[in-house]
């Protein structure tokens, strides 16, 4: 497979005017990604993350904005979507309408029931109930905050629709449900009193122990990895930390993820990631975090596979701010020595974020390989001609 053209525009700019800035560079990676493939009156999916609550470090609607103008340029329809939830209550984070530019419409309807069954058979998953408003689109944008997930590692793209493009049942119950495919506790090795011995163990609250059912369970999303529950097990050895559970939420992202665009045409699909306000967990979290990686610019590309390991590439250069995680991160893995990308270093090991990338490129759904195209570099501009820059040079009020 040939390389991939991944647009970069990066936060650095080299001249003190809008023309040098984020603003255009984003214009100019839109052009580069060439929206003429749009046709008139096709209906747009800009599929987001609108957040929850306090969650306002998601895609600043001044983005938004103009990837919206963009498709209407092209005659387009373009509707911004998510989840019901985070549509409602848009507002408090600033996005409606009238700022983005065009309606914003709940991915799976008012009731989270617009939806349409796709057969996968993966692992513990039989179906999944794809959200109606993606499957019906003409046209895909996938507008992503990059930025980390507690279940694998990174929320880039591919997550960005292979959770958001279904209906709440599908996303919660089943995707967020196949870690639980493989045993990993064993219940008759396991006293009452021992269960909950694991259960204190756990510095994360990522096990919980039903007394009634003898049932414990592993949130595997909160699972640091840290192997202290290993620790409090031994001699009884009763329960595993493995691999093979992190993984399947990762594959089941890649394959819920090709569903969403097998119902695209190919030349009618574009991905831009904003490596903005990267955070270590992701946005459903719904609330203010700490930035973990310096802010560094816009990337965009027709292939899935190839923006997000670009992303992933320029955070993992970029490295950890120091000073910049909150307390609640406890096994932080400071080891230099280990090849470890730093969404690893925060959630732990088992959490590759490149594994699902894996699995996208042997579907077939892009390549690994990347031309990353800078667009208006720094030192391009400063070698450029002028921009006369003025202030408040809009209407104003004297």
């Amino acid at each position: 497979m040939t390389k991939s053209e991944v647009y970069f525009g990066s936060l650095f700019h080299g001249q003190n005017n809008f023309g040098s800035a984020l603003g255009a560079k984003l214009d100019k990676i839109i052009e580069k990604l060439d929206f003429s493939t749009i046709e008139k009156k096709d209906k747009v999916a800009v599929k987001m993350h609108l957040g929850f609550r306090d969650g306002y470090q998601t895609v600043p609607v001044y983005f938004v904005r103009k990837v919206v103008e963009a498709v209407k340029k092209q005659g387009g329809y373009p509707f911004v979507t998510d989840n019901p939830t985070s549509v409602y209550n848009a507002v408090n984070r600033g996005y409606t309408s009238e700022t983005v530019g065009c309606p914003i419409i709940p991915v799976a309807g008012i009731k989270d029931g617009y939806k349409y069954e796709q057969e996968i058979n993966y692992k513990n998953i039989d179906t999944l109930d794809m959200a109606g408003a993606m499957h019906d689109a003409d046209v895909l944008i996938d507008l992503t905050h990059s930025k980390g997930h507690g279940c694998n590692g990174y929320g880039g793209a591919i997550k960005n629709i292979a959770l958001g493009a279904y209906a709440a049942q599908s996303r919660w119950k089943k995707i967020h449900g196949v870690e639980q495919f493989l045993p990993y506790w064993d219940k008759d090795k396991c006293s009452p009193d021992h269960a909950k011995k694991l259960v204190e163990a756990c510095p994360y609250k990522a096990i919980s122990y039903k007394e009634e059912e003898h049932e414990l369970k592993v949130a595997f999303c909160m699972c640091n990895q840290c192997m202290e529950c290993i620790e409090a097990d031994k001699g009884v050895d009763s329960l595993q930390i493995k691999q093979e559970n992190f993984s399947s939420f990762q594959e089941i992202l890649a394959i819920a993820a090709k569903k969403v665009m097998d119902t695209f045409d190919k030349d009618k699909q574009f991905y831009l990631n904003f490596l903005l306000q990267i955070t270590p967990q992701c946005d459903c979290m719904g609330i203010a975090q700490p930035v973990m990686v310096t802010d560094i610019g816009i990337l965009g590309s027709r292939d899935i596979v190839a923006v997000d390991v670009a992303s992933l590439d320029l955070i993992k250069k970029a490295g950890i701010i120091p000073n910049s995680l909150s307390p609640i991160f406890k096994h932080v893995n400071w080891n230099m020595e280990e090849d470890l990308h730093p969404f690893q270093r925060v959630l732990g090991k088992m959490k590759d974020p490149y594994i699902a990338l894996r699995y996208a490129k042997e579907m077939g759904m892009g390549t690994y390989e990347y031309d990353l195209i800078e667009i208006m570099s720094a030192e391009e501009m400063q070698n450029a001609e002028p921009i006369k820059h003025t202030y408040e040079g809009e209407p104003s009020f004297f």
